[in-house]
């Protein structure tokens, strides 16, 4: 009886965790496309900026003041060593996201963002030449095809749009390379790495922001009606891309890798589903076919992946890599894990 209690308990937590986990990340990601959209203020590099100030300051609250977590040291020559070149392409991953978001629909962008397991085989076997097993390959063909036939049929296609979401799942996936190898040594959960991620981030992107932003920002001040209201919902975005990496630490501690995997999918899914209801992007039964196999194909790759991690090594044979414990590539970090935010 205290064993199915328990359990009980174990499922409870775990479902609210993922919804919780759903609401602050398709709260964000709609919050940006009604902020380049309907706000009209249309520059990526600033909502970036902002919303790593925002979980630089709150990262630091929840580290420093309320000790939500122990803070992970980290030597100085390694912040700069190895935190800076993450952050650098941490910093591209998220601009490139909001970028794509100013140009092409939520469920377009999404589905694009899907196609990060495919370009992080790819980069591991050719960067690094390492062996996947065929089951392995044979998962990210339904995800290439679903994104081939999404992209043939996206009625709002945009080439800039559609670029800017491409590469910036390649730098998802040097993001997990890098983390893989860089921070070897150092288990960072999602608020530490927030917490020395963000800041480098933010030095990184606000002198590009107010070069090439600058002006621009400065006229949509002066022009803009309801200055006050828009530049809440524009700070409450980064507030709330914050919250989203800490419920990635929450959900993550509270399902197994397969939940994980297929909620992130889902999440996929009810993002496409919430932004079509409020934006109203048409959508052609073929793209949302492509949608639904992409979605299936990275559920696909996510099991076959757990069961080759269960799997004992036989030695004299070369393993497929298990998916690393911290699971950095699962971490949207901000925006998305955005990925995260």
């Amino acid at each position: 009886m205290e064993e199915s209690k328990v359990l009980d308990g174990k499922t409870v937590r775990a479902v609210l965790s993922i919804l919780q986990w759903w609401g602050f990340n398709v709260t964000v990601i709609i919050m940006n496309k009604w902020i380049f959209q309907n706000l009209d203020f249309k520059f990526p590099l600033t909502v970036s900026c902002i919303h790593f100030i925002c979980s630089s300051v709150g990262a630091y609250i929840a580290i420093k003041l309320l000790k939500i977590k122990p803070l992970i040291e980290v030597k100085s020559e390694d912040r700069w060593r190895r935190i800076f070149p993450m952050s650098f392409v941490f910093c591209i991953n998220i601009v490139l996201g909001n970028v794509s978001l100013r140009y092409i629909p939520v469920s377009f962008m999404q589905t694009i963002k899907s196609f990060t397991p495919a370009t992080t085989v790819i980069l591991q076997w050719l960067i690094w030449r390492k062996f996947f097993e065929w089951r392995i390959w044979a998962s990210l063909v339904p995800i290439v095809g679903g994104i081939l036939l999404t992209s043939i049929t996206e009625l709002s296609f945009n080439v800039f749009g559609f670029c800017a979401a491409l590469v910036g799942c390649l730098a998802t996936s040097t993001k997990t390379i890098l983390a893989e190898s860089l921070l070897h040594g150092y288990k960072f959960d999602s608020i530490n790495t927030v917490y020395y991620m963000a800041p480098f981030a933010t030095l990184i992107l606000a002198l590009p922001a107010i070069l090439l932003e600058g002006a621009g920002v400065v006229d949509w001040l002066y022009s803009h009606q309801s200055i006050c209201s828009s530049m809440m919902i524009i700070f409450s975005s980064g507030v709330l891309a914050f919250c989203l990496n800490f419920s990635i630490f929450y959900v993550i501690h509270s399902t197994t890798a397969v939940t994980f995997n297929v909620a992130g999918n889902l999440k996929v899914a009810v993002a496409v589903l919430v932004s079509w209801m409020i934006f109203r992007n048409p959508i052609s039964a073929l793209n949302a076919v492509g949608c639904a196999v992409t979605l299936s194909g990275c559920t696909f790759y996510g099991y076959v992946r757990h069961k080759l991690s269960q799997q004992p090594s036989i030695p004299g044979t070369p393993r497929t890599p298990r998916t690393p414990r911290s699971r950095m590539e699962l971490l949207p970090l901000v925006n998305d894990k955005q990925d995260k935010a």
